[in-house]
């Protein structure tokens, strides 16, 4: 029976003299405290993830910033910081919307290279991008709306909006030319023929963007960031480009032949004179 008895005393406490049980409190002290409920990891590292809200006046772009430079003074250099959500998201669309508005650039340059079969006439219409974007951040300023993902989308479509004009005029202006006009008055007749056509379709594209502009309800910062990019970037450009490109075609294309200038000498060899062409006689 003592032994029974003596036995859970020992695994009880630790042991003392003669087997006496020692109080728990001698050896350690219990303090209470707050932990966190769960230890999150990302990477298989120990993560915690921080949360906010934006002010209306507070972009993504200047939080991510903001936090980037923060995480840089306080956290020591081993530590990492990823993104998630609408972070994640923006972070990625960033990086890819540079090389998706440069893609673009160069296949439509090289269609318009491959079109007019010269790089002076395609380097004309490029030129007119650049207005369009001034237009649409400047249209983005004004409304306070920030460069997000889906103005982005739209300034990439204001690439082959903005080089329809250009192409309008250098088209027909290299067919004026083709007819024997000099640059200045091929361009000039063409500026002025192409007028009409140039302002009922950027009308129409932009009061075709216009709802999208003053949309309401859910999801109307992204239609409206879309839209005003539309309407500033071609409003923009179209008044600017109808002088533009006039004058660039005018000092450009004096280092590009028309297309039908060799056609034409041959064709006024074949009709000259047998008294004109001595010896020579007439192609067959």
């Amino acid at each position: 029976t003592n032994e029974t008895t003596r036995s859970p005393g020992r695994r009880a406490g630790a042991g003392g003299a003669g087997g006496s049980l020692v109080p728990l409190a001698s050896l350690v002290r219990i303090k209470e405290g707050a932990s966190a409920r769960e230890l999150g990891r990302t990477d298989r590292l120990r993560s915690v993830t921080i949360s906010a809200s934006l002010t209306p006046d507070y972009t993504i772009g200047e939080a991510l910033t903001f936090l980037e430079q923060t995480a840089a003074e306080v956290l020591p250099p081993e530590a990492r910081v990823s993104y998630g959500g609408q972070s994640r998201e923006f972070k990625e669309s960033s990086a890819a919307i540079y090389l998706t508005f440069a893609l673009a650039l160069i296949i439509v340059f090289l269609v318009l290279a491959a079109q007019f079969e010269s790089w002076i006439h395609p380097t004309i219409i490029i030129l007119s991008v650049p207005l369009a974007v001034t237009g649409a951040l400047g249209a983005l300023l004004l409304t306070g709306i920030s460069l997000n993902v889906y103005s982005q989308i739209g300034i990439i479509m204001l690439i082959g909006l903005i080089a329809k004009n250009a192409i309008l005029i250098v088209e027909f202006a290299n067919q004026l030319r083709d007819e024997g006009r000099s640059i200045q008055e091929a361009v000039t007749e063409a500026s002025i023929i192409r007028l009409r056509p140039i302002l009922m379709t950027t009308i129409a594209t932009i009061f075709g963007a216009w709802p999208l502009a003053f949309a309401s309800g859910a999801g109307a910062e992204s239609r409206s960031a879309l839209g005003w990019v539309i309407v500033g970037g071609m409003s923009f450009a179209t008044l600017l480009s109808l002088f533009v490109v006039p004058v660039l075609y005018n000092l450009l294309a004096r280092f590009t032949k028309p297309a039908g200038f060799i056609a034409r000498k041959l064709t006024e060899l074949e009709k000259r004179p047998d008294v004109d062409a001595g010896r020579v006689e007439p192609a067959e």
